[in-house]
């Protein structure tokens, strides 16, 4: 029997055999330079981009609800909910990792070569468990990540509202969605190499001007730091940032565009240390300077003064939006591309035209639900709790219940916790807790929040939560 050294890197030799190809495809079109302008911009297959990738896509427009999450919960139970939520976010992301290595390393040793295919969680799902655990995991990742899109042009036309009120934010999704549509003509995340270090430098601005802005603002005049008040207000704020922690539905393909996979083990670990850099001075200090005014501007944007930085902020973070959203349809068009049979056409146009179709309905359904924040909630509460928290605990139970499962598993325990036992207990926690808090009293909260949202401004809504007198003109 190998060592698990040796099996290692065996298993690295066999991954990189797709990549080792390419790369000398691409030799022999005459590309000797190594340093090509294509390579260092368009593709990465990096530790540093697959970190990148997941710190950027962590923290996109939600770094702008966490202030109003600060607000329904208090600032105590803000910061302790997310280092708590970013440890488990971490661990259920290593969970994904592991079953992807264990899937793939049983499919090469069956010879199969995936030159061609990107592996999805489904797939991976489906490989170690069967096709029922395949159906569950498709239709809870497609979903996610189909609303994840939704979110990002509701919020990119939140934000652009800030900066130029002429049009309605109705309008201002539709524009929106037109340009997000270009994400088509991105063939994988083996391409997203500099798009992922723009997005994370983009955020990273906007975090520290939110700070640095709420701060310099000072408290609002009779500031009130009511926090929490009501169990509706608390459990939706919670479960909003359940979904902050919860971005890893993208994991699989993540992975699958790296060099190296095996490497990928506590890069969502490293990644969620850095957003806490980001995410908790900002919140802290927007919902010190406004408080419960937070309640009824869900946008951190809307109560900071405009300035050049503030614009400045806003157009970064419309630029971030576009990328994350191209990081959250990706796999959709990858399904998609597999149903109708197209995701082997090495034709960048064709692949693009077949993906259009799943733009569609993604902007139909920002219009019809503009709900910036709310939405997160129920999202989180309804959708992440499962995709990313819940099945995969239970996939990896599952996966090595039996003594030859764990004997032969391509990753064995981590140093940190070395028995199968602990593990068990670790992945027991997690899907109690989430089933009971993030899905059970996260659901009836954000639910209950998301409903009192349509009795008030109604499906359609033209400008959402904009200035009484600038709703009356839009209307």
């Amino acid at each position: 029997m190998l060592s698990q050294k040796q099996a290692e890197e065996q298993m690295v030799s066999s991954f990189n055999e797709t990549e080792h190809e390419e790369k000398e495809e691409d030799q022999n079109k005459g590309d000797d330079s190594i340093f090509s302008l294509k390579s260092i911009l368009w593709h990465g297959g990096s530790v540093y981009d697959a970190w990148f990738s997941c710190a950027s896509n962590q923290v996109a427009q939600v770094l702008l609800t966490l202030p109003y999450s600060f607000s329904q919960m208090g600032m105590l139970s803000g910061i302790i909910l997310q280092v708590f939520y970013g440890i488990m976010g971490s661990w259920t992301a290593y969970l994904i990792s592991v079953l992807y290595i264990e899937y793939r390393s049983r499919r090469e040793k069956e010879n199969v070569s995936f030159k061609n295919h990107v592996i999805q969680w489904f797939e991976v799902l489906d490989g170690l468990l069967g096709p029922t655990w395949k159906a569950v995991g498709l239709a809870f990742n497609c979903t996610f990540l189909l609303f994840g899109s939704v979110i990002q042009l509701i919020a990119c036309a939140s934000n652009i509202y800030y900066i130029n009120d002429k049009l309605d934010k109705r309008t201002w999704t539709y524009i929106f969605g037109a340009c997000c549509a270009t994400t088509v003509f991105i063939p994988s995340f083996h391409n997203y190499r500099i798009w992922s270090f723009l997005g994370l430098g983009m955020t990273t601005y906007t975090a520290w001007y939110l700070t640095i802005a709420a701060l310099v603002h000072g408290q609002a005049d009779g500031v009130i730091h009511s926090g929490p008040t009501r169990l509706v207000l608390y459990f939706t704020g919670a479960t909003n940032i359940l979904y902050t922690f919860g971005g890893h539905a993208v994991t699989v393909e993540i992975m699958h565009a790296m060099w190296k996979p095996q490497k990928f083990k506590y890069i969502y670990f490293l990644a969620a240390l850095y957003v806490f850099t980001l995410t908790i001075p900002s919140a802290v200090a927007v919902y010190w300077a406004f408080g419960d005014q937070l309640l009824d501007h869900s946008n951190a944007f809307s109560l900071l003064p405009r300035s050049r930085w503030r614009d400045a902020a806003v157009i970064l973070m419309l630029i971030h939006q576009f990328i994350t959203f191209g990081f959250a349809c990706t796999p959709l068009y990858f399904v998609w591309e597999k149903v109708v049979g197209m995701h082997d056409t090495k034709s960048i146009f064709l692949r693009a035209l077949t993906r259009l179709p799943v733009v569609i309905p993604i902007w139909f359904l920002a219009i019809i639900f503009p709900f910036f924040g709310p939405i997160n909630s129920a999202v989180g509460a309804l959708l992440v709790s499962f995709t990313v928290y819940v099945i995969p605990a239970l996939a990896h139970m599952l996966t090595f219940r039996s003594a030859s499962a764990r004997q032969n598993a391509a990753e064995k325990p981590p140093f940190f916790l070395p028995s199968w036992t602990a593990m068990y207990i670790v992945n027991a926690f997690v899907v109690i807790w989430v089933l009971v808090v993030g899905f059970g009293l996260g659901g009836w909260a954000s639910v209950t929040n998301f409903i009192k949202q349509v009795d008030t401004f109604g499906l359609f809504a033209k400008c959402y939560q904009c200035p009484p007198a600038a709703a009356a003109k839009h209307h």
